[in-house]
Parts: C-alpha cells; structure tokens; sequence
C-alpha cells in the first residue's frame, strides 16, 4: 500500500461514532488470561457520558461513507468502505507495521519512538478518511495501550495533532468485534466453532455455539496475555535466532494460559464430536496459509476463506521456527519484518492445535475492522451476534 499522502479536504467536520453501541451488554472490566463468557462493550476513558443508544445507530445514512481503524500492538490498519446490498464494498485501505507495543512488556510504557511512528501512520490515515468525505467512523486501539501507562497522553497526542479520536476497547470487545467481522466464515453445519486471533500483545479465545437459523452466541471467551511481540521479546532475548529450547519454552508458556479455558469448556469433548471448526483471524495464520499454498506473493482472494489441514500447519511451523532468520526474510510472503515476530506466532498456534488437534481450520484475512464497518452499517446488514450471560465461569 503506497503511503503516499493526500491533501486534506476542506469543509464540514467529520462525524465520529466510535461511542455507538451495537450490543447493549455490559460487564466489569474482565481481569487478564482469565475466562470469561460475556464480552462487553467498554468506552474509552471519559466516553461513558453522552454514549449513543443502539436506536440511534439506525439513523446512519444508507449512502454514508464508513471507516475503521484498527491500531494494534504490531500494526496500524485502516478500511474505509460504503454499504452495498449484500454487504460492504473497500474502496480505500491501508496497513503498515508501527510496532506500538515495542518495549512495553518491559518497561509499561507506549516509547517515543513507537508513539512517533504510529502517529505518522495515523497521519496517512486521517488524510484518506478526509479524502474519502467519510461520514461514519470507529477508531479502535486495543492490546498495547490496554496495559501501557501513559495511554492517555498518547490519546491526547493523537487527537491534537491527527485528529482522530481513539477510543481503547476492552479485550473482550475486540474478541466480539473479531466474531462479528468473520462469521460468514462460520459453517452452520457445525455445532461449535473457535475463533482465535493471535495478535501482537495478546490472544483472543472465542468459543461459540452455532444455533441453527438463528443467532451465534459467544458462550466463553480468553484473553491471553502473550502475542507475538511480547512473546518474542520475553523468549527471544534480542537474538534473531530461536533454539528448539526456547521454540518449546514459548509453546510451553501459551498451553499453561490456555489450559484453564480447555478445562472450562470441555472443548476437546466437543472435538471427539466432529462438529466443531476452528478459525483463525490472524498475521500468523494468513502468511503459514500463503507459504502452504506456495504463493509467489500474499493474495487475499486465495487466502481469506481458505481450508488448512492442521497437520499441514503444525508441520510448516516447525519448519519455520529451525530456519534461520535469513532463511525465514527470504520467503515472499513473510520479509524482514515479519521474519522474527512469526516464531512466536508459530509457537501460540502449535499449543492451540495440540491442545485441540482439529482436522483442520479455517483462514480469515478479515477480523476487527470488519466488525466495526458491519456494525456501523447494522441498519443495512443486521449482525446476530448473542452474548449468553447465563453461562458463568467456575469461580466466576
């Protein structure tokens, strides 16, 4: 994506509805790499007041133009799009890897330099989003400023000097936001179905249960607290290279956060069944799907909606994490860039496939931004996403 930048447009404001609810369901702020059935939809700081009902997001304009941004621990993604009948059609995108959450693991704060390079991404953002007269917007960050101490002042930075509003949003709507963005993805054939998108700072777990002709109802959802940043700099100790100790070490660390979750929904009985499907939104699993399809270079058409076997998966992780580093920046659709982060990304998607050895699983190039345009756009594509609150965790 090129990121050459255009001029801003002049004239009326921009409106922001990063405060609409789509879901009226609300719970306490859930505690990290515990388990949890109920996402909530959580604000920003200082967004409580004012928010706008779900009544009133049926008055966006059938014709809008919506955005929605989507700044994470490693990257910077935007989409902006108008509604078509059957759903929404991209008509500007943009991604670029800023590597907000770099350090923060270590020292609890968003760095200068990690700030200064998202706040450039975020420039190239707003001027499409002028450019685009875009009339509807939700602007998320998640993992790295959840946890980062200095969140607001960066907040404040961007809103000053890009003029953007970001709103923070909790673990679990990010996990509800992902289902949303993807469930067309979702057989109705099966019973069950996890989703799971290894992120840069965390993991999100989201079991469902498919109820035939009607709504998909999110019945227990995990935050981990491992992605491939901080996994990476916890293990990787600054090298680029990864010894099977350490590859084993990081698979290791994830199955002891997963456990409890295995232990909550009994998801390997519901395997033994044959009537669940594993889905995977993620970086990691989009480029192990390009290289199994020996892609020349990344496409999404071949790659979003694509059946891996696992066995296949599991294999190609391996083979990544005993290459070098050298080896790993050669493969088209990995890089210099990715060629580190994509050990630890490995090394999470094993300790889920072990714990839950599907046959195989499915492969989503949508996720988060997805979900914020289909639920800007509810007037014109209803979303039937349920919480179930009755079903509570042990100890919950």
């Amino acid at each position: 994506m090129s990121s050459t930048q255009s001029k801003e447009r002049k004239g009326a404001p921009l409106e922001d509805h990063s405060r609409s609810a789509v879901l009226a369901t609300q719970d306490p702020a859930p505690s990290r790499a515990s388990v949890h059935p109920t996402p909530a939809v959580s604000q920003a700081p200082g967004h409580d007041k004012g928010r706008r009902s779900s009544s009133r997001a049926k008055s966006y304009p059938h014709r809008g133009i919506f955005s929605a941004i989507d700044l994470g621990t490693n990257n910077c993604r935007l989409l902006i799009a108008r509604p078509t009948r059957s759903g929404f059609r991209v008509i500007d995108a943009f991604s670029r890897i800023v590597r907000l959450g770099e350090g923060v693991a270590e020292t609890g704060l968003l760095s200068e330099e990690a700030m200064d390079r998202t706040v450039e991404a975020l420039k190239i953002c707003a001027k499409k989003v002028a450019r685009r007269r875009v009339t509807c917007m939700r602007h998320v960050a998640t993992e790295a400023c959840r946890v980062a101490g200095n969140t607001r002042a960066f907040v404040e930075r961007v809103r000053e000097e890009v003029g953007i509003n970001l709103e923070v949003i909790s673990a679990a709507e990010e996990a509800r936001l992902a289902v949303i963005g993807c469930q067309s993805l979702i057989s109705r054939s099966c019973r069950h179905a996890l989703v799971f998108d290894i992120g840069g700072g965390s993991t999100e777990l989201i079991w469902l249960k498919i109820n035939q002709g009607r709504a998909v109802e999110i019945n227990g959802w995990m935050s981990v607290p491992w992605g491939v940043v901080n996994l990476t700099e916890r293990y990787g100790q600054g090298s680029l290279e990864f010894p099977a100790g350490t590859y084993e070490a990081m698979k290791a660390e994830v199955r002891r956060h997963i456990e409890p979750f295995e232990a909550q929904y009994q998801l390997s009985e519901a395997l033994k069944m044959h009537k669940v499907q594993l889905l995977g939104t993620s970086g990691t699993v989009t480029t192990l799907a390009s290289l199994q399809l020996d892609l020349p270079q990344y496409s999404r058409d071949k790659v979003d909606g694509a059946w891996m076997p696992s066995a296949d998966m599991l294999a190609l992780s391996q083979q990544l994490a005993a290459m070098s580093h050298a080896d790993r920046a050669a493969k088209a659709c990995i890089g210099d860039d990715r060629a580190r982060l994509v050990v630890a990304g490995c090394a999470i998607l094993e300790a889920m496939l072990e714990l839950w050895p599907a046959p195989s699983l499915r492969v989503a190039d949508r996720g988060i931004r997805e979900g914020i345009l289909r639920g800007l756009m509810e007037n014109d594509m209803p979303v039937s996403v349920k919480v179930n609150t009755a079903n509570r965790p042990a100890g919950g």
